[in-house]
């Protein structure tokens, strides 16, 4: 109880301090409004005991439209943490309390997914920001998992690529980079796919009581492994993209719940 009072009484006061400052930076467009939600989630990890490993890198070329596989609410801080990006969320997460804040001081660009017809004016969208300049992340499943798997991505958002293109006429191609996010261990122990509901958040279940038990008993580590990229054209098709991306994922997930990931960060 005490380590949930003194983590919460931290997070607010970095957040009452930073917030004001985001929004003016959002508003205004300065530079700014990428680098301080890095800050700020580099912060919150830390107070939470969240360890990251991170093997790889995001590369500097752009526009670069970055697709990720999704296991908890814990993925934004965790990515945010290790690079600068703008998320695609699901519409319901803007009216969230402090969540949907946050999500749009980050400038997330959000999805109806009930209503198909608004693919393509959020796709547009993504290409502005992916034209922009903004890494763009996208969580290919749609939804979260158990994170001791993969779900089948969906297409229809990486035709984002395609509109990116006809954004900005000198593009001749978007980057595609695979990202995989896998949780390893939970207070100083090894996490196998019995224990891992204790991070992962999905399946409707109720976010508070999941985010005040993880606060409490945090020290989680992480190991989050940024793929190879692919170059995405006028040829390129996107259903066949999303399956080399979710391939990727899944590979790089599964080794590192299977600890072959850290071999490679040492290799």
């Amino acid at each position: 109880m005490l380590r949930a009072v003194f983590s919460l009484g931290a997070i607010t006061i970095i957040s009452l301090a930073l917030i004001p400052v985001q929004w003016l930076a959002v508003r205004m467009e300065w530079p700014l409004r990428r680098s301080i939600p890095t800050f700020y989630h580099r912060t919150v990890c830390a107070i939470l005991g969240v360890h990251i490993r991170q093997i790889g890198r995001r590369i500097a070329e752009h526009p670069l439209l970055i697709v990720s596989n999704h296991t908890s609410w814990l993925d934004i801080s965790v990515i945010t943490a290790v690079a600068p990006v703008v998320f695609v969320a699901k519409s319901e997460v803007a009216g969230w309390p402090v969540f949907g804040l946050f999500a749009k001081l980050q400038s997330s660009v959000f999805v109806d997914r009930t209503r198909r017809s608004k693919t393509g004016e959020v796709n547009s969208e993504i290409a502005r920001r992916l034209a922009g300049g903004d890494p763009v992340l996208l969580f290919g499943e749609g939804t979260s998992s158990d994170g001791s798997r993969v779900l089948a991505f969906r297409t229809a958002l990486i035709g984002a690529a395609r509109d990116a293109l006809a954004e900005a006429e000198h593009v001749g191609r978007v980057w595609i980079q695979p990202l995989s996010v896998a949780y390893t261990g939970l207070l100083g122990l090894p996490l196998d796919r019995h224990d891992r509901h204790r991070v992962a958040w999905y399946g409707g279940a109720p976010l508070w009581p999941h985010f005040s038990w993880l606060v409490a008993h945090s020290a989680v580590d992480v190991v989050v492994t940024w793929g190879e990229p692919l170059a995405y054209d006028e040829a390129s098709d996107r259903k066949t993209v999303a399956r080399q991306m979710e391939q990727a994922v899944r590979r790089l997930t599964v080794a590192a719940l299977r600890g072959r990931a850290a071999d490679r960060a040492s290799a």
